[in-house]
């Protein structure tokens, strides 16, 4: 079986599994701008499903109507079956106990350890996990499982950006998540340490067994933790395959990302 019969076939598989969320026509407008004009999404369990799209192009604006913190103009946002847009605030923050998200720029908290760090969703989402007397173990376990346990009583200010990167993985891994969200993971980062985060995530999900959207601009990046990539243009879903299929497309608003 050749690489691309090996890629179709687990596409193949994963588009069988349970649908983790779906999107349906997200339409959100600002003044006379379309930014998504019947935008199409859906994630599946297990599944690695990278978003590509140039700058400006939405996927920033896709991302908070996905988790609630921007209301789209019309459409539908289902995460494991509950529709957002019909839930009250406190359903909505656990369902977002569910959903662990990696900023581009990690988002540490400058003040706090950290150990400290990791600690915050522990304390704030106690609902979850109940009343945890002892964070040790956790905290402990997550740093262990991005290579990074002997930062524990450092400062975000002392770490390198991929440390901070790691840390900050570790952070939305312990609350053990089923969807994890990527926001450009590489951006910033030499190419060792880049390419050292891609395995890292690529580790995370077989461990974890979690689903993952990755935005990112890393044609590296994409080929590499990708079952399937959706392009992101003119604010609709233009098109979608294993990098593969579309890296082989005469396409010129498809082979715009792969020049």
């Amino acid at each position: 079986m050749s690489r691309l019969e090996d890629i179709q076939s687990r596409v193949e598989d994963v588009l069988t599994r349970k649908r983790m969320f779906e999107i349906r026509d997200l339409k959100k407008r600002f003044g006379s701008k379309d930014v998504l004009n019947g935008f199409n999404l859906e994630l599946f369990e297990g599944e690695n499903l990278v978003i590509m799209g140039k700058s400006g192009s939405g996927k920033s604006v896709m991302i908070k109507c996905l988790v609630g913190l921007m209301q789209p103009d019309s459409g539908s946002i289902k995460i494991m079956d509950k529709d957002i847009t019909t839930l009250n605030r406190k359903d909505l923050d656990e369902l977002r106990t569910e959903i662990g998200f990696l900023f581009q720029g990690s988002a540490l908290y400058d003040s706090m350890t950290v150990r400290e760090n990791l600690e915050f969703p522990l304390r704030r989402h106690k609902r979850k996990l109940g009343v945890i007397g002892d964070t040790d173990q956790l905290v402990e376990e997550a740093l262990e499982n991005v290579g990074l346990l002997s930062t524990i009583d450092l400062m975000p200010a002392e770490l390198s950006g991929g440390m901070q990167r790691r840390v900050a993985l570790a952070r939305a891994l312990i609350l053990r998540p089923k969807i994890i969200l990527y926001d450009e993971p590489t951006s910033g980062l030499d190419p060792i340490t880049a390419k050292e985060i891609v395995e890292l995530m690529r580790r995370v999900q077989r461990q974890y067994q979690t689903s993952s959207l990755i935005i990112t601009h890393d044609i590296d990046c994409a080929r590499v933790v990708s079952e399937r990539i959706v392009l992101l243009v003119d604010g609709v879903d233009y098109a979608q395959g294993t990098f593969e299929e579309l890296a082989a497309s005469d396409d010129e608003k498809i082979q715009a990302f792969f020049k």
